[in-house]
């Protein structure tokens, strides 16, 4: 395995992006750190738009764990919610600081 970012191939997803932007990426370490990439733009001037997307990622994430490992798609949302219950009563990641660049304009 390298450890290189392997981007997810979307080419078979070009008509269903249309127009839209992409404002998260994110890579995980097996046991370490998540690392993330934010663009806000595309979700608006108020983070709260941020939180409705990632809920919505979320639901996605139960449909796919569902489908992918045999689960109800409602026991994998309940199992995702749980973990976000529980790193958010005790984080185990806190963000480093790496600031904005003006040559991508994104948070990381």
């Amino acid at each position: 395995m390298t450890d290189k970012p392997v981007p997810i191939d979307l080419v078979s997803y070009t008509d269903m992006l249309g127009d839209s932007r992409e404002f998260l990426r994110v890579w995980a370490k097996e046991g370490g750190p998540v690392t993330c990439f934010i663009n806000p733009v595309p979700v608006g001037g108020d983070p709260m738009g941020y939180g409705i997307a990632l809920v919505d990622c979320i639901r996605h994430g139960a449909r796919t764990w569902a489908r992918a490992t045999g689960i109800s798609e409602a026991e994998a949302l309940a199992r995702i919610w749980e973990g976000v219950d529980a790193e958010r009563a005790n984080p185990t990641d806190l963000p480093t600081k790496h600031p904005t660049t003006d040559e991508d304009g994104l948070i990381h």
